[in-house]
């Protein structure tokens, strides 16, 4: 797959190269705009989270039951991890505990609610909603329990804004689908700001080729809900117009009752 990037459109943010990596969006109904300032480094005492604009980041986030807190706590005391605050996310550790939620995850463990097509093309099209507006959507995959995002964020829209704005609107949207109340997606999401150009084109497979290594399908484009069935064939760079490969202005393959956020 081609992959074409401006390096200088991916920013290691100085001093940090070597670091771990209700309402609705600021700016918008219920929250006031001083509240859309990046925060930088920060943590709601689960996982830390880096946020500043310029950057390209690779996000996941999942269904509340699809990885049971019993489970991860299991895994964190085998691999030593105690502590939430001054995780270093590039140690062995942590990687061998990403390395086992992300199996936990494709293993189609708790209710799998996206595998719903009306559940997945909501999801979808609340990512593609705001892209080349909010920030530039560059590959993207719905599965079963989880879904990936790469994303370059943008000035006035904070990584945690856009992960409310997306996640609060489907929850509501989905659990009006599934005749349901209560918690539809955890709490939390993964984040993990991309260093260079191999980072970059590693991410873009990881995302696309998801339900391939989940043996959902053969091919990454036979994947009904992601960039690669999309955007098969097309560049990809953080930096070029019409955000990923999908014109500025046209609207999304499918509709949502509402717009999020």
């Amino acid at each position: 797959m081609a992959v074409l990037i401006n390096k200088a459109m991916i920013e290691i943010p100085p001093k940090l190269a070597d670091e771990p990596g209700s309402a609705r969006i600021p700016g918008s109904a219920g929250i006031p705009a001083g509240e859309n300032a990046h925060k930088g480094w920060y943590s709601r005492k689960y996982l830390p989270h880096f946020d500043q604009p310029g950057l390209v980041q690779s996000i996941t986030f999942r269904l509340y039951d699809s990885v049971p807190e019993s489970v991860i706590g299991k895994w964190r005391a085998e691999l030593g991890i105690l502590e939430d605050v001054g995780r270093d996310l590039g140690a062995p550790r942590e990687i061998e505990l990403r390395k086992r939620i992300a199996s936990y995850e494709d293993a189609g463990h708790g209710e799998c609610w996206l595998r719903d097509e009306r559940l997945a093309a909501l999801v979808e099209n609340a990512l593609l909603h705001f892209d080349s507006q909010r920030y530039r959507l560059i590959a993207w995959c719905i599965m079963p329990n989880h879904v990936h995002a790469l994303i370059e964020t943008w000035e006035r829209w904070p990584l945690a804004g856009v992960l409310h704005s997306w996640k609060s609107f489907t929850a509501s949207e989905a659990n009006k689908l599934l005749g349901r109340t209560g918690s539809f997606w955890f709490r939390e999401y993964h984040d993990r700001f991309i260093r260079d150009e191999n980072h970059f084109a590693r991410a873009v497979a990881y995302i696309e080729q998801n339900p391939v290594k989940a043996g959902l399908v053969k091919a990454a484009h036979d994947w009904k809900f992601g960039s690669a069935r999309i955007l098969a064939g097309e560049p990809r760079s953080p930096g070029s117009p019409g955000s990923a490969g999908i014109p500025a202005g046209e609207p999304p393959r499918s509709k949502t009752p509402k717009t999020p956020g």
